[in-house]
């Protein structure tokens, strides 16, 4: 899977799920390229969602709401994750 793909998936599945009024996520896979941890395939994302729904949340529950509808993308394609909500 390329990171166009990646993107799309996320965002799609993010949008069925939560109450969103903008997302924009970037590719910042660049900053782990010398990480140990770091392998070909998969990608570092920054996401930033507006949403009432997940500001009402506090940022422990969010992040899980976030990290269940991408459980399948976690274990398979991306390395790390950053959330920013608004």
């Amino acid at each position: 899977m390329d990171i166009n793909e990646l993107i799309a998936i996320v965002k799609k599945k993010l949008e069925e799920k939560i109450n969103i009024e903008s997302i924009r996520i970037e590719d910042k896979s660049f900053l782990h390229k010398n990480h140990a941890g770091n392998k070909e395939g998969k990608f570092h994302l920054k996401i930033h969602l507006k949403s009432i729904e997940l500001k009402k949340m506090n940022r422990l529950e969010s992040n899980k709401k976030i990290y269940k509808i991408l459980d399948e993308e976690l274990k398979m394609s991306i390395h790390s994750i950053q959330i920013l909500i608004s």
